[in-house]
């Protein structure tokens, strides 16, 4: 036993292990529970050498380990224009608020929330049976005073009229008497029966009989024309009032038909069949959606850039996956002085109602337009901060080895990069998996990448 012990000793000094394990075997000797120790130190020795990794990797797994599988994309040129975006409101471009204008009980009004109407279709009727009766009334006013002016224009007074005519009847008889008078005694002065004395006599006669009727004449159409100026000018005016009368009756009659103001659809309705409408209350809301306008604010040196007629798209908060195209319609003159926006209206067709009044949406304009620039996906560049012009892309050579490449960036929008300078037109970048990957590192394409540019070659001949 104790040959092997030291032959141990020996083996273990031979390795080079320090001589500490001689004193720990000595000590362990000298006391009775040395067997325990001892297999627990064996023990130890045995779970270090398993779990201790017996070799070192090979130089080719070493070189497997470096490789990164990435998605590569080509460098381009295109144009490209910086977007700016701005949550806006959706309202009708033709919307009113309809009230009575007049008091009364509504005696017609269905349920007209979210109807259709055309412009003229009757909405609501009031009660108008106490204005009928006014109307009536004030017709009935307005022939009285109509008769009284016909007989103010004939003569004010009766008894002058008939006076006139009576002088009239004997002018003309006093006339016709001297004219045969004149004719017997100028035959007989022809033949010698009387004197020119009495034939000068019945001359003067009926010249005296002619001037009478015609002042008569005279008379009757100076009272006929001019006989009291004032009676005829207050029966015109009092016919000219019941006039003015009716015709405000006959408004207020016609206030009591309510009627939609244009064609589109009844958006709100404050008051019901039955109910009293008071002067001013409001009755329904009718709206024209049929084409809307997206409102939105947007920064002041935004809207600098932006003038009537620009596109726009318009991508509707309750739609996700909808875009529609616009036109900026107006650039509002003056600024909110709280967060210095400026209101920019676009101009949407709505076909079919899809947009919904006072509902959200996000409103994108281009300001800056480049044209035949280098454009690469926004996920090939990292930047050095998030509002930095300075970053890096990863570019791949024909060996598959992704090299670091400062750049410079210009237009961004959502998901493409303008270029100002750092890469070339046809160059192959890294556009996934760029996220720390070290310069020099060695790549490969991923598999759906190959299989996407396999399908694409596929493709182009047939769109030939």
């Amino acid at each position: 036993m104790q040959s092997e012990t030291s032959e141990h000793i020996g083996i273990t000094e031979e390795r080079g292990e320090p001589g500490v394990w001689r004193r720990i075997y000595i000590r362990l000797r000298e006391r009775r529970n040395w067997p325990i120790v001892a297999g627990l130190l064996v023990l130890v020795i045995i779970l270090i050498v398993v779990l201790w990794p017996s070799k070192k990797p090979s130089a080719a797994e070493e070189e497997a380990e470096v490789i990164v599988s990435v998605k590569v994309a080509k460098v381009e040129r295109q144009s490209i224009s910086s977007e700016a975006t701005a949550i806006g409101t959706i309202f009708p471009r033709h919307e009113a608020t309809v009230a009575a204008k007049i008091a009364g009980q509504i005696r017609k009004m269905g349920l007209m929330k979210n109807k259709p109407v055309n412009a003229g279709d009757v909405i609501a009727e009031l009660e108008s049976r106490d204005i009928q009766a006014q109307r009536a009334e004030a017709a009935a006013a307005l022939e009285e005073a109509r008769v009284n002016l016909r007989n103010v224009s004939l003569g004010t007074i009766p008894q002058t009229r008939a006076q006139d005519e009576k002088a009239l009847r004997d002018a003309r008889a006093n006339v016709e008497n001297a004219r045969a008078v004149y004719e017997r005694r100028l035959k007989l002065f022809e033949l010698g029966g009387i004197s020119k004395k009495d034939l000068d006599a019945s001359q003067l006669a009926l010249t005296t009989a002619e001037n009478d009727l015609r002042l008569a004449e005279a008379t009757s159409r100076l009272h006929a024309t001019t006989m009291s100026p004032n009676d005829r000018a207050l029966a015109e005016a009092r016919v000219k009032q019941a006039e003015d009368r009716l015709a405000n009756i006959d408004s207020q009659l016609s206030y009591t038909t309510i009627r939609a103001p244009y064609s589109g659809i009844i958006t709100d309705q404050f008051q019901y069949q039955g109910e009293f409408a008071a002067a001013g209350a409001k009755l329904f809301t009718i709206a024209d959606v049929s084409e809307v306008i997206v409102k939105a604010p947007f920064p002041d040196t935004v809207s600098a850039e932006l003038n009537i007629g620009d596109a726009a798209k318009v991508l509707p908060q309750d739609s996700p996956g909808t875009e529609l195209a616009g036109a900026v319609s107006l650039v509002s003159r003056a600024s909110d002085p709280q967060n210095r926006t400026v209101e920019i209206w676009v101009n949407l067709k709505n076909e079919g109602g899809r947009l919904r009044s006072d509902a959200a949406a996000k409103v994108v304009v281009s300001t800056r337009t480049a044209e035949n620039a280098i454009v690469v996906p926004t996920s090939a560049v990292t930047l050095e901060a998030a509002n930095a012009d300075a970053g890096t892309v990863m570019v791949v050579d024909e060996e598959s080895v992704a090299h670091e490449r400062k750049v410079r960036v210009g237009i961004r929008t959502s998901n493409r990069v303008e270029i100002v300078s750092g890469l070339e037109e046809g160059e192959t970048i890294v556009i996934e998996g760029n996220y720390a990957l070290p310069d020099k590192a060695k790549v490969k394409v991923s598999e759906e990448e190959e299989k996407g540019e396999g399908e694409e070659k596929k493709e182009a001949p047939e769109k030939k």
